[in-house]
């Protein structure tokens, strides 16, 4: 049965197996659910619910290639990754991107770096520092 206290996010999606095989890859998850138009991925505790946006509404939508970064948007995921260089080879393999290394910071025991996703949504990926 499904454990309805699972912290999660939900996704919108114009792109919904691109973007489900991205997050799914790279941090990495696991499918816990698919049916139309929704993809269910879990990771450590946390649930990621990618839901496909409508058809009508997803044809208005414009995703360039590179992805413009959604930088208006008060939300910004938290994700964390075995290697952030590992990481930042696979998101370019699969339409996202993160920062040059140069532009990499630590926080908290973590390694961080920014990115974004294939339909520019932007994230933090973090890597656990060793000496943590």
């Amino acid at each position: 049965m499904p454990n309805a206290r699972k912290p999660g996010f939900v996704l919108f999606a114009s792109g919904l197996p691109r973007m489900a095989k991205f997050y799914e890859a790279i941090v990495p998850m696991t499918l816990a659910h698919s049916e139309p138009g929704l993809i269910v991925l879990e990771a450590q505790g946390f649930e990621l619910v990618v839901h496909g946006i409508p058809e009508h509404i997803a044809r208005s939508i414009s995703i360039g290639s590179p992805p413009a970064r959604r930088t208006d948007t008060a939300l910004k995921p938290v994700l964390p990754v075995d290697s952030i260089a590992r990481a930042r080879l696979q998101a370019a393999e699969l339409g996202g991107e993160l920062d040059a290394e140069h532009a990499e910071f630590e926080w908290r025991g973590f390694r961080c770096c920014h990115g974004h996703d294939p339909e520019g949504n932007i994230i933090q990926f973090r890597e656990r520092l060793k000496e943590f």
